[in-house]
């Protein structure tokens, strides 16, 4: 099968290389990604997922499988995507700040066929931010394209998480384990 992954996500990207698989990157512009307000946790990456490939799903031919994702910030029953500017960056951090929030990602595998859908939770737990330390990360790192206004694998990851209970490569942005295991069992990719 020829791979193809859906996502502007250099992270996403870089993941899936880790997996040893060839594939291309394919990104349609403008796709809507929001979601139904009634949904919850980890029904909502699901479903953006899951709208995503079924706005490529008209592009794929026989023989491509593409791979969808979405991931959010669940902190207290509230979803915290991308943050609008700074100031809401920094709204963010300080919410987060001294709290165990989830992230949720939703993976799609879609082909001209087939779909199979899953989405994977990750506890994480921050330590107690200063001003000093959220005003920093913000200007310095610019985390305005990352759900909850934070990428674990830069500076805040390492100064601000305590602990995480589930798949690190999930708060990045691609369950990576999860997903070599669909692939394997679904559609024979090793």
């Amino acid at each position: 099968m020829h791979i193809i992954l859906a996502s502007n996500s250099p992270r996403r990207r870089e993941l899936l290389k880790g997996l040893g698989l060839d594939f291309e990157v394919r990104v349609l512009p403008g796709i809507d990604e929001s979601h139904p307000a009634n949904l919850q946790e980890g029904d909502i990456p699901l479903y953006i997922s899951r709208k995503k490939a079924d706005a490529y799903r008209p592009t794929l031919a026989e023989g491509e499988l593409l791979i969808t994702a979405d991931t959010i910030v669940w902190l207290n029953g509230e979803v915290l995507e991308k943050p609008h500017d700074e100031a809401d960056a920094c709204r963010m951090l300080r919410e987060l700040s001294g709290q165990t929030h989830q992230v949720f990602t939703g993976v799609c595998l879609t082909t001209v066929d087939r779909q199979v859908a899953f989405s994977c939770r990750s506890d994480v737990t921050f330590a107690q931010l200063s001003e000093d330390e959220i005003q920093h990360y913000v200007r310095t790192y610019h985390p305005l394209d990352k759900a909850g206004a934070y990428g674990v694998q830069e500076w805040i990851g390492y100064i601000a998480v305590e602990r995480i209970e589930g798949s690190f490569f999930n708060v990045v942005g691609l369950p990576v384990q999860r997903l070599y295991q669909a692939l394997k069992q679904n559609f024979n990719i090793k």
